[in-house]
């Protein structure tokens, strides 16, 4: 007999004994409980695994749903390989399949065909559905980076082969297989279809949104909203990869290998300080007064804001730079959440009123007390900057709620220029598999927070789930509203990351909960080379305001 401690989002720590050799969805269909949401992964003894992985010793076992980051992202594993498996029914097996970006809740793909219809896309569904119904079962086994090397090149698959010849810390993948589609992956993929009844195939330009549900509600589709701003952002960063001839995570590689990454970072900080003369020329030209800027958390709003007042001043504009967080209302006056924690998120701790005012006031000429806010006493202070601005001066205000059309409601919307900051990764590990924008925001913040405030990787990992939900609720609701949208992304940050972040994942050990989630971050960053020497990125550039060094932020 074996001691199994058992845990599942509905309950915690259930003693349960079991004979030898049990899977884990025997465990759990043991359990005298109907999960709220479906089970999709577990974790023994806090190391991730599927749901058919067997168990012969006491140990403690916890289940998870798609609510649970290595569930989403095994789900979105397994969704991709059905799909492709799909495409292949309907097209062929010798049909390319691109999987870009991350786009109207889904996955943007190409299928490299001439043209791809509505039927098309019905064809693709019902071919998924039909698996689905089937149960048809994903086998996985894990190989060594000497195995996976050899099936690629027997399989002609050059640009994943490319990758495990360029990254040396790549050691082992998981040779996945639907049928007869098969392809690597990173982490462990779901037992089976049946797993996979949510999703919608859905054509959208030139390409096809593969779609599913959000990670705050499991069980259905959200609704369809279009992301014009974001699908023509991705575009560019396309064509500026291109440019530099950067497709992949191998090409990246090969630069930096070849001691030839200076030309790289050069070129792709030219990039950004010609987008961003370009939104200060926008700016000029419509005449609009009070500039709007908000982004996510760790999109470089702070840097980003103020090589924009530099290039506003080029062309004899003298920006006055503001930030939301200086009208916040008293701590004491705030609301609190669930936890009994205040709510510096959301909108209710701004003082909306003071900022219209103000906002007002300066735009008609007159002297304004702003305030400063005393993070340590929890109040805003008064007379320390009273200021005005002349007619034609513009005021740059940066922060998280600066999009939300409630912050500014009573300023008139023609003085608005609204801009969306966020950096999008446009580079891929390869064809089919990309590296997800939230990832690469967790990288920046985790250097940061170290560095500057001196936390561990572990309390980062722990709370990025609650900035991203107030991501969710509070600023991409918004970017649509956007006149101008600026992609911070550098392209070789992650190599420059790399070396910033690893020691500080390798700390997290097997008995944290974070632990499963940093050792995933940790396999993300074996895809890449290191780059040590950083002497090439310039004192202003946006990724200085996380690994150190800049002019901008202190």
């Amino acid at each position: 007999m074996i001691r199994i401690t058992v845990s599942t989002p509905e309950i915690k720590g259930l003693e349960k004994e079991f004979e030898t050799n049990v899977t884990a969805q025997e465990v759990l269909a043991s359990l005298d409980v109907h999960p709220v949401h479906e089970i999709l992964s577990c974790r023994l003894d806090n190391i991730p695994c599927r749901l058919d992985s067997r168990i012969s010793k006491d140990c403690r076992l916890d289940f998870f749903n798609l609510k649970e980051p290595y569930s989403n992202y095994s789900f979105q594993a397994s969704l991709t390989l059905l799909y492709i498996r799909a495409v292949h029914d309907v097209f062929g097996k010798q049909t390319r399949v691109s999987i870009a970006n991350s786009l109207s809740r889904g996955l943007f793909t190409t299928i490299h065909v001439p043209e791809i219809t509505e039927q098309d896309c019905e064809n693709i569904s019902d071919r998924m559905r039909q698996l689905v119904e089937k149960d048809a079962p994903i086998h996985e086994r894990k190989v060594s980076r000497k195995e996976a090397l050899a099936w690629l090149k027997s399989e002609n698959i050059s640009d994943v082969a490319r990758l495990f010849e360029s990254a040396p810390d790549l050691e082992e993948a998981q040779l996945c297989s639907l049928g007869d589609e098969q392809m690597l992956f990173y982490q462990h993929l779901l037992p089976s279809c049946r797993y996979l009844k949510l999703f919608e195939i859905r054509k959208y330009r030139k390409g096809v949104l593969l779609r599913f549900p959000h990670y705050e509600n499991p069980d259905v589709i959200p609704e369809y909203r279009e992301q014009k701003i974001l699908y023509d952002a991705f575009r560019e960063e396309t064509q500026w990869d291109h440019l530099m001839n950067v497709n992949h995570v191998s090409d990246l590689n090969r630069l930096v290998a070849k001691g030839q990454a200076d030309d790289l970072i050069l070129l792709s900080e030219a990039l950004h300080e010609k987008k961003i003369a370009q939104i200060a020329e926008q700016i000029h030209h419509s005449g609009r007064r009070i500039i709007l800027i908000a982004g996510p958390s760790s999109s470089g709003k702070t840097s980003f804001a103020k090589r924009l007042c530099i290039q506003l001043r080029v062309i004899g504009l003298n920006p006055l730079y503001l930030g939301t967080d200086d009208y916040f209302i008293n701590r004491d006056d705030m609301e609190v959440d669930e936890n009994g924690n205040r709510d510096y998120e959301s909108l209710s701790a701004v003082d909306t009123v003071l900022f219209a005012r103000q906002m007002n006031e300066l735009l008609a000429g007159k002297k304004v007390d702003l305030p400063e806010f005393d993070f340590i006493e929890g109040v805003k202070r008064f007379g320390h900057r009273i200021t005005s601005v002349r007619k034609e001066q513009p005021i740059l205000i940066e922060g998280i709620h600066a999009l939300n059309p409630k912050l500014s409601e009573g300023i008139d919307d023609a003085d608005k220029f609204r801009i969306y900051i966020s950096p999008l990764t446009q580079l891929n590990i390869d064809i089919q598999h990309r590296i997800p924008t939230t990832d690469a925001r967790l990288f920046r913040r985790l250097v940061r927070d170290h560095r500057t405030r001196g936390r561990s990787a572990a309390t980062t990992i722990h709370d990025w789930q609650a900035v991203r939900r107030g991501e969710d609720k509070f600023i991409f609701p918004f970017n649509e509203q956007a006149d101008a949208f600026f992609n911070s992304q550098c392209l070789y940050e992650l190599a420059v990351l790399k070396k910033h972040a690893r020691p500080l994942l390798e700390q997290i050990t097997p008995d944290l909960p974070e632990y499963p989630e940093a050792q995933r971050y940790l396999q993300l960053l074996k895809f890449f080379v290191s780059l040590e020497d950083e002497s090439a990125i310039p004192c202003n550039s946006l990724i200085r305001e996380f690994i150190g060094g800049s002019v901008l932020v202190k």
